[in-house]
C-alpha cells in the first residue's frame, strides 16, 4: 500500500471540475475522429466496436464498483477502531481503581490529558503536524509502573498493564488504518478509463452524426461525481463525508471520567 497524505476539500472539488471538462473533451476528440471515420468509410464505420466498447464499460464499472466498495469497508473499519479505543481507554481507566489511593488522582489527570490528545489528533495530522499521544503515553505508563510498586494487596499487574497496553497499540493500529488507501496507479486508472469511456461515447456519437450534449454532460457529471465520492470517502477527515461524527465516543469517554478530587 501507498501512503497519501489526505488532500484538503478544495483539492477534491478541484478534481471534480476537472475530470468533468477532461470528460467533456475526451468526447469532443472521439467526436472528431467518429466523424472523420464515417467520411472514410460510411458503410463500415459501426461495424465491430459495439462488443469492445461494451467490454470497456464493463471493466470500468466493474473496477470503479470494487474501488468503492473497498473505500466503504475501510471507512466502517475507521470507524470501529474509534470505538475500540474509546473501550479500552474506558477499561484502562477504571482499572486506576485498584492502585493507591495517594497515585491515583494524578494518573487519572493523565488519563484525562491523553483523551484530550487523542481528540486532537487526527487534525493534527492532517494539517500535518506531530501531536502528543507518544509521549502521554509514556507518562501514563511510567506513573502505572510506579503506582504499581507502592501496592502492598493482592497481584494486580496484570489486571492494570493489560489494559494500558491495549490502549497503546490500538493507536498504532488507527494510524495504519488511516493511512491505508489503494495504491496511487489505481486511482490514476480510474482517471483513465473514465476518459476512456468517454472518448468512446464521444466517438459513437461523431460515427451517428448526432451530439447528444444533455446526454454527454449527465454521463460526465455522474461519473466525476462517482469517484469523487469514492475519494471523499477513502479520506474521511479531509472531504464532506466525515468519520469524525464517531469521536463522539471519545468525547463520551472524556466527559464519564470523574474530575480530580
Amino acid at each position: 500500500m501507498f501512503q497519501l497524505i489526505a488532500p484538503e476539500p478544495i483539492d477534491f472539488l478541484l478534481l471534480l471540475v476537472g475530470l468533468i471538462v477532461l470528460m467533456l473533451l475526451a468526447m469532443e476528440f472521439g467526436w472528431r475522429l467518429g466523424q472523420r471515420r464515417v467520411r472514410r468509410d460510411p458503410d463500415g464505420a459501426e461495424k465491430g466496436t459495439a462488443e469492445l466498447d461494451s467490454l470497456v464499460f464493463a471493466l470500468f464499472g466493474l473496477l470503479l464498483a470494487f474501488t468503492f466498495s473497498g473505500a466503504v469497508q475501510r471507512f466502517q473499519d475507521r470507524r470501529e477502531l474509534i470505538n475500540d479505543e474509546a473501550n479500552a481507554i474506558g477499561t484502562a481507566y477504571l482499572r486506576i481503581s485498584l492502585l493507591p489511593s495517594a497515585s491515583q488522582p494524578l494518573l487519572r489527570e493523565t488519563f484525562r490529558h491523553y483523551v484530550e490528545v487523542r481528540l486532537r489528533a487526527p487534525k493534527l495530522m492532517l494539517e500535518g503536524g506531530v501531536d502528543e499521544t507518544s509521549n502521554v503515553q509514556t507518562e501514563i505508563w511510567n506513573q502505572a509502573i510506579a503506582a504499581l510498586q507502592q501496592h502492598q494487596g493482592p497481584p494486580i499487574v496484570d489486571a492494570v498493564l493489560d489494559p494500558i497496553n491495549e490502549m497503546i497499540d490500538i493507536t498504532g493500529t488507527r494510524w495504519l488504518a488511516a493511512r491505508t488507501h489503494p495504491p496511487i496507479p489505481i486511482f490514476l486508472l480510474l482517471i483513465g478509463m473514465a476518459l476512456a469511456c468517454s472518448f468512446l461515447v464521444g466517438h459513437g456519437m461523431g460515427v451517428a452524426q448526432r451530439r447528444y450534449l444533455m446526454h454527454a454532460l449527465a454521463f460526465s457529471i455522474s461519473i466525476s461525481a462517482v469517484i469523487y465520492l469514492l475519494l471523499d470517502v477513502e479520506f474521511p477527515r479531509a472531504g464532506v463525508i466525515q468519520v469524525s461524527f464517531a469521536d463522539q465516543v471519545l468525547e463520551n469517554t472524556l466527559k464519564s471520567m470523574s474530575p480530580p478530587p
